[in-house]
């Protein structure tokens, strides 16, 4: 019995997906690996056939798609094993803020952009030495007229290179409770005193563009405030339920295809004259991959459901950010382990698995700040 109750048009949806990613974007993966970059244009190409915010409503230039699409083109990226394209990033994380937060004339400035692929969002949070502590944030905005003036640096920003329009935290420095300063703004590509750092180069996600941004006394109207002055980690916390969701499918997609390709390798590979997957101590690795994948797949199925239909499962969510996102680090390293020496090789593609899942456990929030979150919802 199937959790998700997928209908015709989603499975269509799917395979539609999934031809235009065999077509359109796998053929391209290694040229921009090597360019640690995905080109604008894909983004747009992407808008053209409809693969960007989904849920985004009808009159704002969306599709008012439910969230088991949003499901169904992160899993099919996932299954890629491409993490450069981060449509997720974009349509699941930070466009809903606009959605569910901005003013009307926001929404009508910024989310058709956002659908047809012409603005890449990102989020600025991060800051040198500040990790996931949004109390020790330096980044600086300070009303001025009719104007809000911003200083201060982010780091680590995902899309950061693309980005035209990033919706950047900051505080009040006049205001004392840490978390009552932060406020969210909206911060269009070419403002002045915008400006894009080091194109960082990472262990994993080549292509996916992280960068430094600079605001220096960077001038935006008042107008550009997302939500209410000093919501900003309210904001940010109400939000992080489907961005850590949006994580763990990612996690267990990388868990499930890494394990069916183990199964494969090992039924095609031979030793002393017979299957790898013949051995019993093979046998015992691979079924105890098929059946951790299995518990998260059911784990983050009833998740998905409990979430489409408006339940609050933070603590949850919380738990299975955690837990998938080690899974899926825990199969990669059995993987190496089954494969041993031809795993080294950069054409079998493990090496660079490795390297881009272990990112997992530590964005969207570090899996020790998981485990904080669901233990203080537990009364411990």
């Amino acid at each position: 019995m199937e959790i998700l109750q997928y209908t015709p048009e989603h499975h269509a949806f799917r395979e539609q997906f999934r031809a235009y990613l065999a077509e359109n974007v796998i053929p391209h993966i290694p040229q921009w690996e090597a360019d640690h970059i995905v080109p604008p244009e894909v983004w747009r190409d992407l808008g053209r056939n409809g693969y960007l915010c989904t849920a985004t409503p009808k009159e704002y230039g969306g599709h008012g798609m439910d969230f088991l699409y949003s499901v169904i083109i992160t899993e099919e990226i996932g299954k890629t094993g491409f993490c450069g394209l981060t449509l997720g990033l974009h349509s699941d994380i930070v466009v809903p803020y606009i959605e569910t937060f901005g003013t009307e004339e926001q929404k009508k400035k910024f989310l058709p952009g956002c659908v047809s692929g012409e603005i890449i969002s990102s989020v600025a949070m991060t800051e040198p030495g500040t990790g996931s502590d949004l109390s020790s944030m330096s980044t600086t905005a300070v009303e001025d007229g009719d104007d809000i003036i911003i200083d201060g640096t982010k780091t680590f920003i995902s899309n950061g290179i693309n980005t035209n329009l990033c919706v950047v935290a900051a505080r009040d420095p006049n205001v004392e409770n840490p978390y009552e300063a932060i406020s969210l703004y909206l911060v269009e590509g070419d403002r002045p005193g915008f400006e894009r750092g080091r194109h960082l180069d990472k262990m994993g996600f080549n292509s996916q563009d992280t960068s430094e941004l600079f605001f220096s006394k960077c001038r935006i109207p008042k107008e550009n405030l997302l939500g209410q002055k000093g919501g900003g980690f309210i904001i940010l916390m109400q939000k992080l339920q489907q961005e850590r969701l949006i994580c763990a499918i990612g996690a267990v997609v990388a868990a499930e295809q890494m394990t069916e390709r183990m199964i494969q390798y090992c039924k095609e590979t031979t030793r002393n004259g017979k299957p790898l997957s013949k051995f019993q101590a093979i046998q015992f690795e691979l079924v105890e991959m098929a059946t951790e994948a299995k518990l998260g797949r059911a784990f983050l199925d009833k998740l998905i459901a409990e979430h489409v239909a408006g339940e609050q499962v933070v603590v949850e969510v919380s738990m299975a950010k955690y837990w998938t996102t080690d899974l899926a680090k825990r199969t990669i390293d059995r993987a190496i382990s089954i494969v041993g020496e031809p795993a080294m090789a950069e054409s079998l593609g493990l090496a660079q698995a490795m390297r881009d899942i272990r990112i997992l456990p530590i964005f969207a929030g570090t899996n020790e700040v998981m485990k904080i979150v669901a233990a203080r919802f537990m009364g411990l």
